[in-house]
């Protein structure tokens, strides 16, 4: 690996950043270097929102992503206006749950993940995003899953440290749901 690319879009109150937050923190613990940018709207909640992530082995010259290997979907908007941006023969993950339907674009590996579904089974649908990226991981494995946890201890702010075990089973459950092919 050399320098790749990740893109988190959906709106603001899903968690978005943490799991570019996430994924950064993982591929630094590991030894890589890693730059994590959030976007969002000026709404607190409901706002579009998305953030970039580039992990490469070498020094990140810029943090620009134009064409990310891969884009995580956490709702029909983004799917619609990010479904060109990412490189022929990338990865496009959607939660199914929040944006039914494919991408138009062909040459794309599409994982459909009703991440929504699954974090309510869990019991919150707060950690929806967290369901996607342990489907990611075990999709990609750009990160170990027992480097996001590390990253998930010591990322979740004090206020939110009683959701850390429904995090870690939200992740399991995302990792799960791609290695029993559903």
């Amino acid at each position: 690996m050399t320098r790749r690319e990740v893109i988190v879009a959906g709106f603001g109150g899903q968690g978005i950043a943490l799991t570019g937050q996430l994924i950064a923190a993982a591929a630094t613990a590991e030894g890589r270097n890693a730059v994590w940018t959030p976007a969002h709207g000026p709404e607190m909640r409901g706002g579009e929102s998305n953030c970039s992530v580039v992990v490469a082995d070498e020094p990140i010259g810029s943090p620009v992503v134009a064409h990310p290997d891969t884009v995580i979907i956490m709702d029909r908007q983004s799917l619609t206006k990010l479904q060109g941006v990412v490189s022929s023969g990338g990865l496009m993950m959607i939660n199914s749950s929040l944006a039914p339907g494919r991408p138009r674009r062909k040459r794309l590996r599409v994982h459909q993940v009703p991440a929504t579904h699954l974090a309510e089974e869990l019991g919150d649908t707060r950690v929806a995003n967290v369901v996607m990226l342990g489907a990611f991981i075990e999709l990609d494995h750009l990160v170990a899953s027992a480097s996001v946890r590390q990253a998930l201890r010591a990322l979740l702010p004090e206020r939110r440290r009683k959701l850390l075990e429904l995090n870690e089973q939200a992740l399991e459950r995302g990792m799960r749901y791609i290695r029993e092919g559903c």
